[in-house]
């Protein structure tokens, strides 16, 4: 049980550092309390809110991911290595798939919510 509870506070340790210190972070953060907003405004399903929650997530798991391939190789080479920059490329790459792929949720969610919107003006 207590290597269980050290698991977690590493774990929450670490979610805890990326969104102290990584402005990324708090962009996504911002994000996703701005697509939570437009979710109880637009009234989502449960399976709307299955697919916003899965989204969000994916995007701050691939930032925190990203923080940690940069930390851990900024920790064993203070010098520019084309496979050092290979590793950085890749992982920022994930995050913006992620970032991508939570605009395209975005608009299939509150798309039509939003078209209904401007109908009525």
């Amino acid at each position: 049980m207590n290597r269980l509870r050290k698991s977690f506070s590493y774990a929450i340790q670490g979610i805890l550092y990326g969104v102290a210190n990584e402005p990324n972070m708090k962009i996504h953060l911002l994000a996703a309390l701005a697509a939570l907003v437009m979710g109880v405004i637009a009234g989502l399903s449960r399976l709307e809110w299955a697919m916003l929650s899965l989204t969000i997530f994916m995007v701050l798991a691939a930032e925190t991911v990203n923080t940690a391939v940069e930390r851990a190789i900024d920790l064993f080479s203070t010098q520019q290595h084309p496979l050092a920059k290979i590793a950085k490329d890749l992982a920022a790459g994930g995050v913006l798939l992620a970032a991508v792929n939570a605009v395209v949720i975005a608009f299939i969610l509150f798309g039509p919510y939003l078209i209904g919107i401007l109908m009525k003006l």
